[in-house]
């Protein structure tokens, strides 16, 4: 936690133990703006530093499209795509940057397996499923991991 969330949490506290000399009530509203400042800071410290690499087919089929969706920089990159045998690697991918691979012929149907790591050198590895027909990530997974759900 950085300085100023610090301020900040220490400043929520001192207002709520102000408003409990006025109204136990007003206190007890305080105190759900605090506890709900200090998990958004929890949240926010989780996924300030993670690499969330994506994977998913180009609109005429003939290309793989690698993008770093996350809030830092990944390396290392390795992309499997299953069953049709093909392997590529990227060096590195900044946060929103994205990167191609071209294909031989259009792909109806594959699984792409990512391994990757970040700066600290914790490897991740994802599995995405590539169609031509549809959207290949899962719609019920949150747009950043939340605790822990990576």
């Amino acid at each position: 936690m950085d300085k100023n969330q610090k301020i900040i949490l220490v400043a929520g506290g001192l207002i709520t133990l102000g408003l409990l000399v006025i109204d136990p009530f007003f206190a007890l509203i305080a105190l759900v703006f605090v506890l709900v400042l200090l998990m958004s800071f929890r949240i926010m410290g989780e996924t300030s530093n993670y690499p969330l690499i994506a994977a998913e087919l180009s609109e005429n089929a003939r290309e793989v499209v690698i993008t770093n969706t996350g809030t830092a920089e990944a390396r290392n990159i390795h992309v499997a795509l299953v069953p049709i045998d093909v392997e590529f690697d990227i060096p590195s991918l900044g946060p929103d940057e994205m990167s191609g691979f071209g294909l031989a012929s259009m792909v109806s149907k594959a699984k792409a397996v990512v391994t990757y790591e970040n700066t600290a050198g914790e490897k991740y590895t994802r599995t995405y499923p590539l169609t031509a027909l549809g959207a290949g990530h899962d719609v019920m997974e949150p747009m950043f991991p939340l605790f822990g759900h990576r």
